[in-house]
């Protein structure tokens, strides 16, 4: 059985969610906010999606997207109010997350959670390949933190100057930086 994460504050669009979920044949969990939703995915539970609900109890919701897309590669969806959908949606993209805009129905709900729309999304070797790309360039701004001292602006700076002085991408420098430091 297909496992979904739901993660959200408000109770009555919680039950939604869940209901919606559970009818499209998902084993439901529910948690209220980030530090749970992570710390689930730290202890390999694998779900096969996961939607966020903003805004939760610690955080708004779109670094949770972000770091889940990063983490894990299933399918994330986002529901926020309707005046930062569109902006959201742009920032999202890269990440393969979709975004709903509230008020959200039981309809639209139903068409976006049916497991059919994201085998397309998991299957996407281009939305793939970014997913690759940011979690090895995070994985050399980690090393650049934790050899050379660096905050992870400076690591990201760092990665990104690289590239240019090399002319090379960002993912072939941090490439080069984790092949130095971790031999």
């Amino acid at each position: 059985m297909n496992k979904a994460i739901i993660v959200s504050l408000q109770c009555e669009t919680a039950d939604l969610i869940e209901t919606t979920a559970k009818n499209a044949g998902f084993l439901t969990t529910v948690v209220s906010g980030g530090n749970e939703t992570r710390r689930l995915i730290r202890n390999n539970y694998n779900p096969d999606l996961i939607i966020i609900n903003t805004p939760l109890s610690n955080e708004f919701g779109q670094e949770l997207a972000e770091d889940c897309a990063v983490e894990i590669s299933v399918p994330i969806i986002l529901i926020c109010s309707g005046d930062i959908a569109d902006e959201l949606t742009d920032r999202l993209a890269d990440f393969g997350i979709t975004v709903l805009s509230k008020p959200i129905s039981r309809e639209m709900l139903t068409e976006n959670i049916s497991y059919g729309n994201f085998a397309e999304i998991k299957e996407s070797s281009e939305v793939l390949n970014r997913i690759d790309d940011i979690r090895l360039i995070n994985r050399a701004k980690s090393v650049l933190m934790k050899y050379l001292k660096f905050t992870e602006p400076q690591a990201h700076r760092y990665i990104e100057k690289q590239a240019m002085n090399n002319r090379c991408t960002r993912r072939e420098s941090a490439e080069k930086i984790i092949n130095t430091y971790e031999k």
